[in-house]
């Protein structure tokens, strides 16, 4: 839906964002399949925009999350000592606390910007990519092939980002398989509570905005929590 969501619907992004039509709430007909949300915008043609914004916010969060991290628990693991122990208990300070808090908190300082969402997800998710890539670099740095590169007198950074690297990356890959939904879902989650650009399509912006229509239009609502489910499981 995501990909392909310019031939999926007749709606442009402007047409759904900044465009005003007759029909506010009014129920599904055959020129709307799922109902008209406020100011007439069509549900589905809302929808399937959604779904492209969710994934360009996960997407991009999950990339400055892995690289930073990545970056962060590779060096850490491999230099070890003091500066491992200053990385690791930063990051785990950030771990302390609630990742939907914070990203409340820095939404709240930078603005409501798609940009600044973005950043504070990625930056609240590298924590957990420093971990991963900490624990593997961990048992790989002991390898005889690692010895050996060192005793050619191959810089750190050779060592680090050509021989370890490669071989650590896999559980990185496999963390961000899982985790593009929670992001998703924080997006919903901070759309809905009012820390989102409401000129942005968001599945939470959706539901932010048809919740006070339950009685009188609930498919604006259920239609968008549907989706959050279906990317949720």
């Amino acid at each position: 839906i995501a990909v392909f969501s310019p031939w999926l619907t007749p709606y442009s992004i402007e047409d759904l964002t900044q465009r005003y039509y007759t029909g506010a709430w009014d129920p599904p007909s055959p020129d709307h399949l799922l109902g008209q949300a406020a100011l007439g915008h069509d549900i589905l043609g809302r929808i399937i925009w959604g779904a492209r914004i969710s994934l360009l916010v996960g997407v991009q969060s999950l990339l400055i999350a892995s690289i930073g991290g990545t970056i962060l628990g590779l060096i850490a693991a491999y230099k070890g000592g003091r500066l491992d122990n200053i990385i690791m208990r930063i990051l785990d300070a950030i771990n302390a606390f609630p990742s939907m808090i914070l990203a409340l908190v820095f939404v709240a300082m930078w603005g409501k910007a798609l940009s600044n969402i973005m950043l504070a997800f990625g930056l609240l998710g590298i924590p957990t990519y420093a971990r991963v890539i900490r624990a593997t670099t961990l048992q790989i740095k002991s390898s005889t092939y690692i010895k050996a590169a060192k005793a050619t007198g191959a810089s750190e950074f050779k060592i680090m980002f050509t021989q370890i690297l490669p071989n650590a990356i896999s559980p990185v890959i496999i963390e961000l398989s899982f985790n593009i939904a929670y992001i998703i879902l924080d997006l919903a989650g901070l759309s809905f509570f009012g820390f989102s650009d409401t000129s942005v399509i968001t599945w939470g912006n959706d539901i932010a905005e048809g919740r006070n229509q339950l009685k009188t239009a609930p498919y604006a609502v259920l239609w968008p929590g549907i989706m959050i489910f279906i990317t949720a499981m």
